[in-house]
């Protein structure tokens, strides 16, 4: 009986526990923009819900992200900031990794407030110091920060400061 009652308990423990975790996600992403933007209410940075390439259709993300270089990924955002009159950027490495969830694999991020997000490295704006050809990038499939060379393909996700 007191294993049951051990067991029970823990059972509930992780029940209580799992249902905190869900809640905690859902309140620090606010859905704006006819659902194509989220407000990280713990940065107060503003995301685009989609990677770039993929657009927002029927309440979720739909078609394939665009790969690309580092060099165009920051080309990618100044065009995007100047054809929306928004100030969409790349976001740096620590803005970027804290979007990543070590607790979720493939992918690695509250998918919730970013669906559809492809299981793959994201590059930021970040250099890696000491290297011209490195820049940093977070793996979404497990949530790893590395540096990457500069001329691999990987999907972006832009950001921008509130307002």
């Amino acid at each position: 009986m007191f294993t049951l009652h051990f067991t029970r308990l823990g059972l509930t423990f992780l029940l209580s526990a799992a249902l905190l975790s869900t809640t905690q996600a859902a309140e620090r992403f606010t859905v704006l923009a006819n659902g194509q933007e989220v407000k990280d209410n713990q940065t107060q940075l503003i995301w685009r819900r989609c990677a770039e390439g993929m657009s927002w259709s029927g309440g979720t993300c739909s078609g394939s992200a665009t790969q690309l270089t580092h060099e165009a990924a920051l080309q990618q955002a100044t065009r995007q900031a100047a054809s929306t009159g928004v100030a969409w950027r790349l976001p740096n490495v620590k803005e970027l990794s804290r979007l990543a969830d070590k607790s979720r694999q493939n992918p690695a991020i509250d998918s919730a407030a970013f669906p559809n997000t492809p299981s793959q490295w994201f590059w930021s704006s970040s250099p890696y110091v000491g290297s011209t050809y490195i820049a940093w990038g977070v793996d979404f499939d497990y949530g790893y920060v590395n540096g990457s060379g500069r001329y691999g393909a990987f999907p972006v996700r832009l950001v921008r400061a509130s307002q």
